[in-house]
């Protein structure tokens, strides 16, 4: 029977406890949320909203097109003008999604014959990246910067590193300036996805490449994603003028993609302006993670210290998790659960993230509600 190898498969996860369902959320939701992306709580802002209403109304419900075609229009350029003199580089590409955005520059700048070393704790885009590429990958040990150097050491040619500047299991910043030293000792290029650093680290929310002194350099490139600080949809690719012109004729998430919609371009627009009004933003949310861990160690649960705004507490095993954050989504809660395959280490969790716009009440109340409901 055509795809009956679908419910084998079917019945192995439902016998692993991995089975992954859909959960529709209304739009007026009472669950307290720690389960989203929307770090500066800029989702629902009503200047965020109303960028993205006078988006839609100005060029309509869709780009229409690919970039090449009908799908750049004023406001995409604008758009990224703007997100490339903010993170501190030379120029700046927006992409339908942040996935799609970490493809382009993976398989664009690792022709054949290339070397890419990857990271271990990579994401999922950039893992796909790797393996859509024309080069070789090497995995190296997770955020180990002299790994990357010895993989770099025994190829002559062309050669990328490419990693996470904050990884979106646990949390944990990658060594960014090691690693950028290792990759200049063999001419190597570094590709950093700053997906969770942006809007949260650097000098107010500028990034992860900018707080180590990395943006605009000549030899680095960086992903970002707009649906996480800024509470659109979106993906960009930031780097150097010459690096975005050859994505523009060689990434083919680019070229034969429809552009991102207006609306999703004028919100992420609306987003930037308000964190450059309101650097604070980005300050606050790197507080609200610190308290959580604070408070959810001192509760007595195993939480992983971060380094941007992404807090983890580990679970006893992948059923344990999935209950875990069952029991708190009936008790008012949601959190995040990562279980294998999404976990490199195949250790399963709960993921909170950390957002701008918790109050201290909100957090002792979450706090207080994973402390009860713990396996």
């Amino acid at each position: 029977m055509a795809f009956g190898w679908i419910d084998e498969q079917a019945e192995l996860r439902a016998r692993a406890g991995l089975v992954r369902t859909l959960r529709p959320r209304p739009a007026d939701s009472p669950l307290l949320d720690l389960a989203s992306n929307d770090y500066l709580g800029l989702a629902r802002h009503p200047e965020v909203t109303e960028g993205a209403a006078r988006a839609a109304g100005t060029w309509g419900g869709g780009a229409t097109g690919s970039r090449l075609v009908t799908g750049t229009t004023e406001l995409h350029a604008e758009l990224e003008r703007e997100l490339a003199d903010f993170c501190g580089f030379e120029a700046a590409l927006v992409f339908s999604s942040g996935y799609a955005a970490n493809l382009a520059a993976v398989t664009a700048l690792a022709p054949h014959g290339s070397l890419i070393v990857s990271d271990a704790g990579n994401h999922a885009s950039l893992i796909d990246g790797c393996r859509l590429a024309r080069g070789t990958t090497q995995v190296v040990a997770h955020a180990e910067p002299d790994a990357a150097r010895k993989a770099l050491a025994g190829h002559e040619g062309t050669a990328i590193a490419v990693s996470d500047t904050v990884f979106s299991v646990d949390g944990d910043a990658a060594p960014l300036a090691a690693l950028a030293e290792a990759c200049r000792e063999h001419g190597a290029g570094l590709v950093v996805d700053d997906a969770h650093g942006l809007g949260v680290l650097g000098d107010g929310g500028r990034g992860a490449p900018q707080a180590v002194g990395l943006a605009g350099a000549d030899d680095v490139v960086a992903t970002i994603t707009l649906s996480k600080s800024l509470g659109s949809q979106g993906g960009a690719v930031l780097g150097p003028a010459r690096v975005v012109e050859h994505l523009v004729n060689a990434a083919r998430t680019f070229i034969f993609d429809t552009g991102l919609a207006p609306a999703a371009a004028g919100a992420a627009l609306s987003a930037l302006r308000l964190l450059r009004r309101e650097p604070e933003r980005a300050e606050r949310a790197h507080a609200v993670a610190g308290e959580l861990h604070a408070r959810l160690t001192a509760a007595g649960l195993e939480a992983v210290r971060p380094d941007a705004a992404v807090v983890s507490v580990r679970a006893p095993s992948p059923e344990d998790a999935v209950r875990w954050a069952a029991r708190c989504r009936a008790a008012g809660l949601a959190v995040g659960c990562f279980r294998p395959p999404s976990v490199p280490d195949g250790i399963s969790r709960l993921r909170l993230t950390a957002r701008a716009d918790l109050t201290t009440q909100q957090i002792e109340r979450a706090v207080r509600l994973i402390g009860q409901t713990r396996p």
